[in-house]
């Protein structure tokens, strides 16, 4: 039991972190690339091709260059993070009705005070769906690690693929495979609810384009 804690806890960890790049490098870029089409399009067309790699392939190349071990599959987890992120923070953004924008020029607001105090705030919900699509999906990666002797619950669950044909084999799997769902579910719930807290009433339905 305290083995599974442990591999949990690491499981949290890796996913986290893995995200929280995403957002360091994601939110910004996802600015950035704001009233520039060229540069959206050159920025969104790397992240989907990112996207469609599949997750071996991906820690396979990384180890080749990383090694073996955590930070390989955090690298992977935030490329793959980046997609959602970027693209919703691109969204949002975007989406954010052009009369409130206008309204704020007209009171002679700069780019960025308008940014930091109505185009952000505005679409932090947006933005948000966007980080809980990738730290869920993070979740589901991070059990991957184990092939590249990272840490998670993918430890448990590979043990118990090689022991398949015993009653510890299926054990260990299902004390893996069981807690990795949760965690998903609960990050998936709980993001979703800090999501619907932080939406203005007002704002849920009129103020912002969902895509």
């Amino acid at each position: 039991m305290q083995e599974i804690l442990v591999q949990t806890l690491a499981h949290i960890q890796l996913s986290v972190l893995g995200v929280i790049l995403g957002v360091i490098i994601g939110v910004p870029l996802g600015i950035l690339i704001n009233n520039r089409p060229k540069l959206a399009q050159i920025v969104m067309n790397t992240t989907e091709v990112l996207q469609t790699i599949p997750v071996l392939a991906m820690l396979a190349l990384l180890m080749m260059i990383l090694g073996l071990g955590d930070t390989t599959l955090v690298v992977a987890l935030f490329l793959y993070s980046l997609l959602p992120i970027v693209r919703n923070t691109y969204t949002a953004i975007k989406g954010v009705d052009s009369g409130i924008v206008q309204a704020g020029l007209g009171m002679g607001m700069t780019r960025l005070q308008l940014l930091q105090q109505v185009q952000l705030p505005l679409a932090m919900p947006v933005i948000l769906a966007g980080i809980r699509v990738a730290l869920v999906t993070a979740i589901a990666i991070t059990t991957m690690g184990t092939f590249i002797g990272a840490g998670g619950l993918g430890n448990s669950i590979w043990m118990g693929m090689k022991n398949i044909e015993t009653e510890k084999g299926v054990y260990m799997i299902l004390s893996g495979a069981i807690p990795a769902a949760l965690l998903a579910i609960i990050f998936e719930l709980g993001l979703a609810k800090f999501e619907d807290v932080v939406t203005p009433r007002g704002l849920k339905t009129t103020t912002l384009r969902r895509d």
